[in-house]
This record gives C-alpha cells, sequence and structure tokens, in this order.
C-alpha cells in the first residue's frame, strides 16, 4: 500500500509538472532573446495591386483570398481617423476605411517596455479590410483611400456616425460606422455601386492577431485562437496551423472572432433577417519557435443585393457585456479544457457570484475571493468531514487488516471475504474516503479556471500580490498552504492510533503538494 501510494503521488506530480515544462513561457517574435510583451513587429506584406479602371465599370483584380486578406502597409497619403468615447478610442486608416487602433481606457497594459492603457489592435492589420468576391477572384479595397466625413469623432450621448468614400472611376463604395457611448459594439453598412458583375460575396478581414498587453506574453499567445459560432462554438489555436496552412471554416456563423486572453475582435451578423456569414478562411502565419501569433482570417458574408452590413465588437471579454449581446458571444472565453461541458456551468456560476458580492456587498475583489473561498469550505464542510471520519475509521481497523494480509496472504479469495467481512462489522466504506472528496472537483477545477481568465481579476492588487490574475511573486501563499496542510493532517491524528502510513503522508504530502505550487 505504501508503495502503491508513493507512486500514485508522483504520478500526479509528474501529471502536473511536466506540462509547464513543454509549455514553457516563449519570447515574443524578433530578436533573440526579446523580452516577454516585447512589442511584436509587423508582419512586411504587400498591398494587393491596384485594379485597372476601363470606362464601363471595375473589372475584379485577380488576388488570391490570402491577398485579400493580408495586412495593407503604410503607403504615402495614409491618414488617420478617431473616434472617442468614454470606453475606448478607435482608430482607423483612410486607406479601406480599416480599424488601426483601438484603445481601452478602462483597461491598463502590463506588457514589458509597454506603458499607459492596452491598445490591443496592431498598426498593421486587415481588421474591417473589404473585399468584393467574384468567384475565385476579389477586388481587394484595402488599398483604395476613402474620404471620411470627420477627421475627429466624439460619441456622445446619442451616438455618433463616421461615414466613407472612396471612387475609382465609375465605382462608388460607402461604408457607415454607427457607434454607441456606452459599448464597444459598433455597426457596419455598406453599399457599392458602378461594378458591371455582381460579386455575391465581400470579404472582411479579421486578424492577424491582437497586441499583446499581458506581462506574462507566453500565456497569452497560448491563447490565441479563432473562435467562431454555427450551432455551437469552435476554438481554432492559432498555434494548430502552420506557416501558409490554410484552414477552412465552414458556416453559416452567427459571428467570427479573434482572442487573446483577456480580450476580443469579432464580428457580428445576430440581426434579425441578416444574412449569416457564409464561412471563413485562416492561413497559419509566421512564427518563432513553438509561439503562434499570427493567423489571417477572411470571413465570407453573403450580398443579395448591392448593400450589407454587420456589427462589430472590439473589447475586453468581460461576461455580463458579452452575455448582454446575446449569441452565446461569452462562451468565446474557454472555461474549461477535455472537461469543459462539465467545468463550465459551475464557473459561470461562480463568476456571477462573485460579480454579485463585488457589486452589492461593496467589497473589493481580493476580499470577494477570501469570502467566496470560506463560504465554499462552508458548504463542503459536511462531505470534509465525512471523508475525514472515513479515513479515520479506515485508520482504526489497520492492526485487524495486517493481521489478515498476513494469515491469508496465500489466499485471495479467502483474503477478500475476510477483509469485506472486517469492514461490515467495523461500518467501514473502504470508499468513504475518496467520493466525498471527487464530489467538489468540478467546483475547484472550475474556480482554477474563472482565476486564469476572468478579466474582472486582471491588475487587481491585494495584500502584497500586485495582480490577483497572477501568481503570487513571493510565493507566501504556497508556503502557507504547506504548513496548514501539515498542521491539519497533525491536529487529524490526535486520538488516533498510531498509523506508520498516516504518519508518513503528514510529511510527504505538504513537501510534495508545497512544491508543486511553488
Amino acid at each position: 500500500m505504501d508503495r502503491r501510494t508513493l507512486f500514485a503521488i508522483a504520478l500526479m506530480l509528474v501529471v502536473a509538472i511536466l506540462p509547464s515544462l513543454f509549455f514553457s513561457r516563449d519570447t515574443e517574435p524578433g530578436a533573440p532573446g526579446a523580452e516577454p510583451g516585447a512589442r511584436i513587429p509587423a508582419a512586411e506584406e504587400s498591398a494587393p495591386p491596384a485594379p485597372d479602371q476601363p470606362e464601363g465599370g471595375i473589372p475584379p483584380t485577380l488576388t488570391t483570398p490570402r491577398a485579400a486578406a493580408a495586412a495593407p502597409i503604410e503607403t504615402p497619403g495614409d491618414e488617420r481617423v478617431t473616434v472617442s468615447s468614454p470606453l475606448y478610442e478607435y482608430v482607423f486608416s483612410t486607406h479601406g476605411a480599416r480599424l488601426a487602433g483601438a484603445i481601452l481606457k478602462n483597461y491598463q497594459t502590463f506588457a514589458v517596455g509597454d506603458s499607459g492603457l492596452a491598445q490591443i489592435v496592431p498598426e498593421q492589420s486587415n481588421f474591417l479590410v473589404y473585399s468584393l468576391a467574384f468567384g475565385t477572384d476579389t477586388l481587394a479595397l484595402g488599398d483604395w483611400t476613402f474620404e471620411p466625413s470627420q477627421r475627429s469623432v466624439e460619441v456622445g450621448a446619442n451616438g455618433a456616425e463616421l461615414s466613407w468614400v472612396a471612387r475609382r472611376g465609375p465605382a462608388t463604395v460607402r461604408l457607415t460606422y454607427t457607434f454607441r457611448p456606452d459599448d464597444y459594439l459598433f455597426r457596419v453598412t455598406g453599399n457599392y455601386e458602378g461594378i458591371t458583375e455582381d460579386p455575391g460575396l465581400v470579404l472582411v478581414g479579421l486578424g492577424p492577431r491582437l497586441r499583446s498587453v499581458e506581462a506574462d506574453s507566453g500565456g497569452d499567445f497560448r491563447s490565441y485562437g479563432v473562435v467562431t459560432k454555427a450551432r455551437g462554438t469552435e476554438n481554432l489555436k492559432f498555434s494548430s496551423l502552420d506557416p501558409g496552412e490554410r484552414s477552412t471554416l465552414d458556416g453559416p456563423f452567427e459571428w467570427v472572432a479573434v482572442k487573446s486572453k483577456y480580450f476580443i475582435a469579432a464580428i457580428l451578423a445576430i440581426d434579425e433577417g441578416q444574412p449569416r456569414f457564409g464561412g471563413a478562411l485562416a492561413t497559419g502565419g509566421a512564427r518563432t519557435g513553438r509561439t503562434a501569433t499570427d493567423v489571417h482570417v477572411a470571413v465570407s458574408l453573403p450580398v443579395p443585393s448591392a448593400s450589407f452590413s454587420h456589427s462589430v465588437y472590439v473589447g475586453p471579454q468581460e461576461y455580463r457585456r458579452l452575455a448582454g449581446i446575446g449569441h452565446d458571444l461569452q462562451d468565446a472565453n474557454p472555461y474549461g479544457w477535455i472537461l469543459r461541458p462539465v467545468i463550465r456551468p459551475f464557473a459561470i456560476l461562480i463568476v456571477r457570484v462573485l460579480l454579485w458580492m463585488h457589486e452589492n456587498l461593496d467589497l473589493a475583489y481580493g476580499w470577494v475571493l477570501v469570502v467566496f473561498g470560506v463560504a465554499v469550505r462552508l458548504v463542503l464542510w459536511p462531505l470534509n468531514q465525512k471523508a475525514m471520519r472515513s479515513q479515520m475509521a479506515m485508520q482504526g481497523v489497520q492492526p485487524q487488516m495486517k493481521e489478515i494480509q498476513t494469515k491469508f496472504k496465500n489466499d485471495p479469495q479467502r483474503l477478500q471475504q475476510e477483509t469485506m467481512k472486517l469492514y461490515k462489522e467495523h461500518g467501514v466504506n473502504p470508499l468513504g474516503g475518496c467520493l466525498p472528496m471527487l464530489i467538489p472537483m468540478p467546483v475547484l477545477f472550475a474556480l482554477f479556471f474563472v482565476f486564469l481568465n476572468t478579466i474582472e481579476l486582471r491588475g487587481v492588487p491585494f495584500m502584497w500580490l500586485p495582480d490577483l490574475s497572477r501568481s503570487d511573486p513571493l510565493y507566501i501563499i504556497p508556503l502557507v498552504m504547506g504548513v496548514s496542510m501539515f498542521g491539519v493532517s497533525k491536529i487529524g491524528q490526535i486520538g488516533v492510533p498510531p498509523n506508520p502510513q498516516a504518519k508518513m503522508m503528514t510529511y510527504v504530502l505538504p513537501v510534495m503538494f508545497t512544491f508543486l505550487f511553488l
């Protein structure tokens, strides 16, 4: 029994520690040895060539879907238009009317070498770069110069509107962005005229990434993914695509998004009667080592007439805000891995409870976690008591158990019969110490993912902890856990007959778990 117990504990440690060795923090691409959190240099890509302009209409420019989704480069005459609200400052480029920046006023950047407010969209991006699709050909609008209705927009209580118009020969493309002051969601409507052939599809660029604004850039990169919502949500990890590898995502989709650990940029077709996105093409970008930071995404939107519309969300993964939009947009936050169907309901319940306690009890999030932890222990107290009683009962019959094992060591069948008889006489359940501890496991796993992915805890200090979403920099919590674990074990042995196995576990387990959590 002693050897099997030690082997089980050693196996648990191997399973827990090996992933951290294989998935160690990676530095961001750039110069060798770049500091985690350093700014990622933009990929150097060429803009699609300007189309010819014969009279009578503009034919489609022959480009591949990859080129249509490529990030435009800075060219002369490229100007910036800012849209400001109490929540954000969005920056748009006159080339393609694309989104070239998104500053979130309620969030700070923690990236090494960065400071100030979180700017989550790279300047070199293809967010909201449009193309008109003609079969296998596309007319890319990313290099068209769009004239804005205003150079600077303030989003007031009644919202605001920014209009764009671009012309080449007889062709005209118009876009209108409509903003609200209290939301990161804005609406896009567009139309075109003077094009001789009906395209039928509009391609919308999305990506190639969000900027990392986290101190732990490696953990942020591992969260990068393309998330889609059809019947359910699917998350395509950036790391699953090699450079140049294409993945076709079949719709129809209610929304398509690229995400980091705490932030998300999504395009949504959720209005009543609005056509859904037909599909998407994701193409892997450059990577350094195991770190994948770029995926270029082109999303197709059916155009029943010469006009189209959709919505855009660029902001934090706040649970209530995303849930308020509906259509399971909050499901982009991956609470859980392979056990997600079991863990996610508990995680959502825990998030709701934490937010309610913070708002209604007027407690800082640090104290919310303390109170919540105490409450969880009180709720689980009956199960813990039952497990402890069962363990003590098992310890009490150990002398008789050893006698039976010695007496019938050569008769396995008789040994099993006598063992069960001993358990029945003393009212001992051999599983009684394990099952009560397994019941709360989904709650404990859910807590792990809530602390790991909930943006409300990001950057919140508490006592000596600078950030509740990150590990203890002074290692006080794991050391206190080890000492308290040893103390509880010693107290539990008071008045119990001496047991060599229990004594060994009293010293071995606290040391092992302290090392694990360190």
